[in-house]
């Protein structure tokens, strides 16, 4: 969790330069985000040699499950992804499984600076003294045990549309994880925090009969893949430019490059309408573009990998159902 000692989101949020993520939801516009535009890119690793896209990998998927346990299990580790920002990353990119969900991932831009919580159960320094019902309110409200709220960039404004059913899994499943004692610097803004909309106390579940509007679920609420992919405008976002992209990333987790989200709507030429679905869910599970170029290791395509299929299919099929936009500030190439 990212904040002044509460939350961050679960994952990716998600997917740049030329990297595929998950769309997002268009149900009602979440609240702006009230962080500054990233200045310009800086030098960007060398692309692949590759000219096809690899096939995807056999990997072991992670199974769902009816219990409480093994769904939250399933989420953490699948498409919520909160091990993207709440475990240090190691050079390669990878999650280092010796620091699970210890957090320290640090976000910095012109009017914050915001670490990513420790949230093992750690009673001193992660969740372990927390009731669910806070950690769900952290994790939906943004609001923190003293009754303030965090600060971006956690994804709090999709995060109000998580099923309580996936919410108290996914806490569920933190219980679980090995404590970790790590204390995080806390996190500074120079922008006000006065929440996030409307409290949010209960959220049905969103029915999987539906491919459409369950892969716009699982693309906003649990992967707030949109938060990265849909255009900042003057700091906040333009719901009217839903997957459009073009946001710049300077330095994530450290590394010395930046980042720019990709188009993910299925305009033919910026965006994704030329790409199979086949295309489409090996760039998000294997981090390799249609060319085969090599996309940066921002978003968790190991994670993403182990999802079950019938997830991808349901995203894909929201991805090509949302307006195709054309002439994003930084299209990826495919």
């Amino acid at each position: 969790m990212i904040g002044t000692g509460g939350a961050r989101r679960a994952g990716t949020f998600a997917a740049l330069i030329g990297m595929l993520v998950i769309a997002a939801c268009g149900q009602s516009p979440p609240p702006p985000a009230p962080a500054a535009k990233a200045p310009a890119p800086a030098a960007q690793p060398a692309s692949a040699a590759a000219t096809t896209q690899p096939p995807r990998p056999t990997v072991e998927r992670i199974a769902d499950g009816t219990d409480q346990l093994t769904h939250g299990h399933y989420l953490v580790e699948t498409i919520a992804g909160c091990g993207n920002c709440h475990t240090p990353h190691l050079p390669d990119g990878s999650l280092d499984p010796e620091k699970a969900f210890s957090g320290a991932f640090v976000i910095k831009e012109p009017v914050f600076e915001a670490y990513a919580r420790n949230i093992t159960p750690d009673k001193e320094t992660g969740i372990g003294s927390w009731t669910d019902d806070q950690i769900i309110n952290a994790i939906r409200n943004g609001q923190k045990r003293d009754g303030t709220f965090y600060g971006p960039p956690m994804s709090f404004g999709w995060y109000k549309r998580m099923s309580d059913t996936d919410v108290r899994a996914i806490v569920a499943y933190l219980r679980t994880v090995k404590p970790i004692h790590n204390e995080v610097p806390p996190s500074t803004y120079q922008i006000p925090l006065n929440g996030y909309g409307p409290m949010v106390t209960s959220v049905p579940d969103v029915p999987k009969t539906d491919p459409v509007k369950y892969g716009e679920y699982l693309a906003g609420p649990l992967g707030h893949c949109m938060d990265c992919h849909t255009t900042y405008v003057m700091g906040v976002i333009d719901m009217k430019q839903l997957g459009h992209g073009g946001n710049v990333y300077n330095k994530p987790f450290g590394y010395e490059w930046a980042a720019v989200s990709a188009n993910v709507t299925p305009d033919p030429d910026a965006g994704l309408g030329k790409w199979t679905d086949a295309e489409i869910k090996t760039a998000i599970t294997t981090g390799y573009s249609r060319n085969g170029r090599k996309l940066l290791p921002f978003m968790p395509y190991g994670l993403y990998a182990k999802a079950q299929e019938s997830d991808l299919d349901a995203i894909v099929a929201y991805l090509r159902s949302i307006p195709p936009l054309g002439g994003a500030p930084a299209p990826a190439k495919d």
